[in-house]
């Protein structure tokens, strides 16, 4: 490959996607830090504020995560009495993580970030959701072909 059909970093979408991701994350942060989380803390108390009392393998799944890499995040939130973990009655092998009243508290608060995004983008709630659904269709279409990480349905597991 020659100097000259090299793309510039610019155009590759995978920087595309990967910049955007980090602006999006610098957004939130000052948000999430008076709430007193981190930005992979609120996507796990995310998950449980739509289907409470899941396993740890399902949370991890549904982030594209080994449980091995949640587990500490899942200790500090618990620590922080956001979560709690128990034993599944059903399956002793399997630990349950659920929302604690304080994690359902910052879940009540997070509007801001949806408010934020609305804000600093300057684009219409349709346009974000149909950004949301391309992206969405880009990622399943990569995972569908080269296997993992499968979330078409990811409420239904």
């Amino acid at each position: 490959m020659t100097e000259d059909s090299l793309l510039p970093l610019e155009e590759h979408l995978c920087y595309g996607l990967y910049s955007a991701s980090m602006a999006v994350q610098r957004l939130y942060k000052p948000l999430l830090d008076t709430l007193g989380i981190t930005y992979p803390q609120y996507l796990v108390l995310n998950i449980l504020g739509h289907e409470d009392s899941q396993p740890v393998g399902r949370i991890a799944e549904q982030l594209a995560l080994e449980s091995s890499t949640l587990t500490p995040l899942l200790k500090r939130l618990e620590a922080a009495e956001l979560v709690g973990r128990t034993r599944n009655p059903d399956d002793e092998r399997q630990v349950l993580i659920a929302l604690e009243p304080a994690g359902r508290a910052i879940l009540a608060q997070v509007r801001c970030l949806a408010d934020a995004m609305l804000s600093s983008s300057g684009q219409t709630i349709e346009q974000l959701q149909g950004l949301n659904r391309q992206v969405q269709a880009l990622r399943d279409a990569l995972y569908s072909r080269i296997g993992g990480w499968d979330l078409a349905q990811p409420a239904k597991r």
